[in-house]
């Protein structure tokens, strides 16, 4: 099987990352839970974790890393802890469900105001629009940095920039591009950076977390068990415990602290490098088929993501073909990105995604663009 669906999850990760998830299920305990060897063993490998998350992320203060399940789980925490009734909200229509459905059920049970910058059909926006949506009552900016169906990728520099000029949040889903772009919160003036471990991080699934400003305060979504302050009918209101009640996934933390590792030592620039090659290559090798049309900007910016269709095919029946005539794993349908499809035109067809990793090579590539020209014939 050709793998070529790393937007949704990386397939392969380094052997660093089975090794250490596999050590720490053999070896540690329940982190903050007690005093024991192996409770203080999984305290130290989280710790040891936060430390190098906040290193990779440029989060100043390691206590302000807060681990999650996954980005859906933390854009959640910080849209549900930072909106009130009344407030209001900017977005883009590249959002992915997990920043949409959150802002649509606040505006729907708690009156939180929602506006979107309209993508156009190359999938890009106006950044003008942002001080045209702006109100009194404006308190927060959620984007996401690459559309998980284009690639496009947003000059988030200058989203922090419109943000800070009027004292606003910004909220960023780095889903797409953690692991591939270098990504200081600090230098580039997001306040909460919010991150999935199972993507470019090559990290394991049930992995994520947010990097959070200091002086930026999240109101805890859930609530529960910490292991200190027992006796407080509340959530304890220091990060990060406030925003991590229940058992922390120490295994799979730890298999994310190796996958750190291995970025770090590999080189973001090299990882970078390799994927917009192969990026590059597919888009040549495909944008002149006949019958085929791809959607986004080549010109600008992009993930490693190509987005396709094959005339007025259904997206999902071409999927279905490249894995069983070909052997080919990609991602159809509606990719969880409703208004980035109502803006490409391709709500009821769908698009074919193929996106690519560190792992995956020329020869993968070449194969895939000939079975994409094997199917438009």
């Amino acid at each position: 099987m050709i793998y070529l669906d790393n937007a949704a999850t990386s397939l392969r990760k380094p052997q660093a990352v089975t090794d250490a998830v596999v050590k720490a299920m053999q070896t540690v305990g329940n982190c903050g839970r007690a005093a024991y060897d192996e409770a203080l063993d999984a305290a130290r490998t989280v710790f040891s974790a936060r430390q190098a998350v906040a290193a990779f992320f440029g989060c100043p203060r390691a206590d302000h890393v807060v681990f999650t399940a996954n980005i859906t789980e933390s854009l959640n925490i910080a849209l549900n802890g930072l909106l009130c009734p009344g407030d209001h909200v900017i977005a883009t229509d590249l959002e992915h469900n997990s920043v949409l459905r959150p802002l649509y059920r606040l505006e729907r049970e708690q009156g939180v105001a929602v506006s979107f910058v309209p993508a156009d059909r190359r999938g890009q926006i106006d950044y003008a629009a942002f001080e045209a949506l702006l109100r009194p009552q404006t308190r927060l900016v959620v984007t996401t940095h690459a559309s998980n169906l284009t690639g496009n990728v947003l000059d988030i520099a200058k989203i922090a920039d419109f943000c800070r000029r009027h004292e606003l949040i910004y909220v960023l889903d780095a889903a797409q591009t953690a692991g591939s772009f270098p990504l200081d919160m600090t230098a580039l003036g997001v306040d909460v950076l919010c991150f999935t471990g199972h993507k470019g991080l090559m990290g394991p699934q049930g992995t994520g977390g947010l990097c959070i400003r200091e002086g930026v305060e999240i109101r805890p979504w859930k609530v529960g068990g910490t292991g200190v302050q027992t006796h407080l009918h509340e959530q304890p209101a220091q990060y990060p415990t406030r925003l991590e009640a229940g058992t922390l996934n120490a295994h799979g933390i730890a298999g994310l602290h190796a996958a750190l590792e291995f970025l770090n030592k590999t080189g973001l620039e090299t990882i970078r490098a390799h994927e917009e090659r192969l990026t590059r290559r597919f888009y040549e090798g495909v944008r002149a088929i006949p019958g085929v049309t791809v959607y986004g900007d080549f010109a600008a910016p992009h993930a490693a993501i190509v987005t396709l269709n094959l005339g007025t095919d259904d997206s999902s029946e071409v999927a279905d073909a490249l894995a069983q005539d070909f052997g080919i794993a990609v991602r159809a349908g509606a990719h969880c990105a409703p208004r980035m499809h109502d803006a490409l035109g391709t709500a009821e067809q769908g698009a074919v995604r193929f996106s690519f990793g560190w792992y995956n090579t020329d020869e993968e590539i070449d194969a895939a663009v000939a079975a994409v020209r094997s199917l438009a014939e």
